[in-house]
């Protein structure tokens, strides 16, 4: 069936669909991982995105239970230049067309995803739209026009936890607190408390295997709240749209850095970042895939990390915050600490399943600082 994809400017690609008819919107972006497709889609932090993989061959190994980062896929479209269809893989239980189809999420084979690479790299990601439906360009350029931009998006309640829950067993399950925010703490680990804006499931393994009990809540949980919990230290997930907009949840991190040891990831660095009297300004067309070098200033170490997002802390002049880590590629920061209060954060994935794995240490350095300011 064929599909065609505009962008705001008016680019146009023609393409195939392979998950049926649709029409549908978001900003594009591209994303240059040559695996972990299924962690991409599943990643709440794609809410409202259109994503482009740069790889030529998508779907070579099919789906895996194992691979989810969430319960569902959270892009608004899937763009690629070919999706197989036959996948190769024993621990596959079903194709990604099929994957897609179940969620309700298009996608769009055959594209000339090189061109439009190149076209978000020296244009930047900007609003698009693809249709089966509505094959003039000038006329689906119109509809891309009525799209909000990711400018003053705020997405986080579209992914974000609506109830506390605990990681058990590989999975997520419900638990209650008492009306003022107590908890009752198994006691299998430093008890953690993790605000969950759309967090990647991923994320809470790690934080187990590094020796935590993470009890996630949602982003309106407040720092009395917080403080009656039982937590050790305060977790703050990624999550999607303009960390900007959050003036709520800012200023309930605000709060918590003058109770907690503090870490965040993403978003979550994002929001530390405004909290501490830093901004956030929107990069050009994002930093997404599996191969982006960051420096550890505190260490001299190079390490090559998953990125995802489309929006940078900027501390310049905030004298009591340092950096700790930088891209490479364009000197954006990539990780903050505070001087005096146990607060840190790093704005890409360590916990990231595909690869690389050079950040893990992070929630090992995380737990050390959590524990050296509360003994």
């Amino acid at each position: 069936m064929k599909a065609l994809l505009v962008l705001e400017d008016g680019f146009a690609l023609e393409g195939r669909s392979f998950t049926g008819e649709f029409e549908t919107g978001g900003e594009v972006i591209f994303t240059t991982g040559m695996t972990g497709y299924q962690e991409v889609l599943t990643d709440p932090s794609y809410y409202g995105q259109m994503v482009c993989m740069t790889y030529p061959l998508v779907g070579n190994y099919g789906v895996c239970p194992k691979d989810m980062e969430s319960a569902r896929v959270h892009c608004s479209a899937f763009l690629v230049k070919e999706c197989c269809k036959q996948p190769s893989n024993w621990q596959s239980t079903m194709p990604l067309p099929r994957f897609l189809h179940k969620f309700g999420t298009p996608g769009i084979e055959r594209l000339d995803t090189r061109a439009l690479t190149r076209h978000l790299r020296y244009h930047g990601a900007m609003r698009g739209m693809i249709s089966t439906k509505e094959l003039n360009p000038q006329a689906l350029q119109q509809k891309v026009l009525e799209q909000p931009t990711m400018k003053g998006r705020n997405l986080v309640p579209f992914v974000a936890a609506k109830s506390p829950y605990a990681w058990r067993d590989n999975h997520p399950q419900e638990v209650q607190l008492d009306a003022d925010g107590r908890y009752a703490w198994l006691g299998s680990g430093f008890p953690l408390l993790v605000y969950d804006f759309g967090i990647k499931w991923n994320i809470l393994r790690c934080l187990c295997e590094a020796g935590f009990e993470p009890l996630a809540v949602p982003p309106t949980f407040t720092a009395q709240q917080a403080k009656v919990s039982g937590a050790k230290g305060v977790f703050l997930s990624n999550g999607p749209g303009d960390p900007a907009t959050l003036t709520a949840e800012i200023a309930i991190v605000r709060e918590l850095v003058t109770m907690f040891p503090v870490t965040g990831i993403c978003l979550g660095h994002q929001l530390i970042g405004h909290a501490l009297g830093g901004t956030t300004d929107k990069l050009k067309f994002g930093h997404h895939g599996c191969n982006h070098p960051v420096k550890d200033l505190t260490t001299g170490r190079i390490e090559i990390s998953s990125q995802n997002h489309g929006f940078h802390v900027v501390i310049d002049g905030v004298h009591d915050v340092e950096p700790t880590h930088i891209n490479l590629n364009d000197g954006t920061l990539e990780g903050l600490c505070h001087k005096t209060l146990p607060v840190m954060s790093v704005q890409y994935h360590p916990e990231a399943a595909a690869g690389p794995h050079d950040g893990r240490y992070l929630f090992t350095r995380f737990r050390r600082l959590m524990r050296e300011a509360t003994a």
